[in-house]
């Protein structure tokens, strides 16, 4: 069978192309913040908001995005808040998360939809999330190209970063926006267990053949989509899950280059 003759693994292609450059450009920020476990929380809260919009009957993506965007700024608040334990921020937040999914899971009386959340669906990308994906696409690379410069110096030194003049507060919040849209569409598209594994790998690799920030961007995007859309191919001929392959793949990569790459 061809891949190509099924207009549903072409659109899947399609997402995984765009998830595979936009998904990676938010890693390296996290990566580099040392936020690395950012993406559990915010998967997790998608989920929570998954199952609040299967329990409310209103679109299940939506409540991820909102639950996202929620749990992404509440992250912020604690962090400020909590200077000399930031990383606390997040482990509170993933653990409200999970603890609302539980209990709303439990009272969602046709949760039938909530695996495709939880391992991904990206052959069954409907029409609006389509276009969702695009949308949030040019929306990540319009941001990741006006403040390319601004984003390589608050990686290195926030508080430098202030003092010459950029305006953290307004980068830091549209990048948190960003990043709730993107976990968001990849949580429906790779699933919410799997999308902080494609946040994190992609950069864990690359950090082991470049050290420059841009070299870092570079690689982790190509790292992204080889690995995405080679899953999608090995998940389609050996009939395998889409998302559960793809992480697979990131993780044989990075272990075959900690393996060659010792001490890098």
């Amino acid at each position: 069978m061809d891949i190509f003759s099924y207009d549903f693994m072409i659109r899947a292609i399609l997402v995984g192309f765009m998830l595979g450059i936009i998904i990676p450009l938010i890693g390296v920020n996290v990566v580099v913040k040392r936020l690395s476990m950012i993406g559990d929380a915010l998967s997790h809260s998608s989920l929570a908001g998954v199952t609040i919009g299967l329990f409310f009957g209103f679109n299940p993506l939506l409540g991820a995005f909102i639950a996202c965007l929620v749990a992404s700024f509440l992250i912020e608040f604690i962090r400020k808040k909590s200077k000399f334990f930031e990383e606390m921020s997040i482990s509170i937040v993933l653990s409200f998360s999970l603890a609302i999914a539980g209990i709303m899971s439990g009272l969602t009386k046709n949760s039938s939809n909530l695996s495709s959340f939880l391992f991904g669906s990206i052959v069954m990308i409907s029409d609006m999330e389509f276009y969702f994906t695009i949308a949030i696409f040019l929306l990540v690379l319009i941001f990741m190209l006006i403040f390319y410069k601004d984003l390589l110096y608050l990686s290195v030194d926030q508080t430098s970063a202030e003092l010459s003049g950029i305006n953290t507060k307004l980068i830091n919040s549209l990048f948190t926006f960003l990043t709730a849209l993107t976990v968001s569409i990849a949580s429906r598209s790779v699933g919410t267990l799997m999308v902080s594994s494609l946040i994190v790998l992609p950069v864990a690799s690359s950090i082991k053949l470049t050290k420059s920030y841009k070299g870092l961007n570079l690689l982790s995007v190509l790292i992204g989509l080889i690995t995405i859309e080679l899953g999608l191919f090995m998940s389609f001929y050996l009939d395998l899950k889409p998302g559960s392959t793809i992480v697979l793949l990131n993780c044989i990569l990075y272990i075959i280059l900690t393996i060659f790459r010792r001490g890098k």
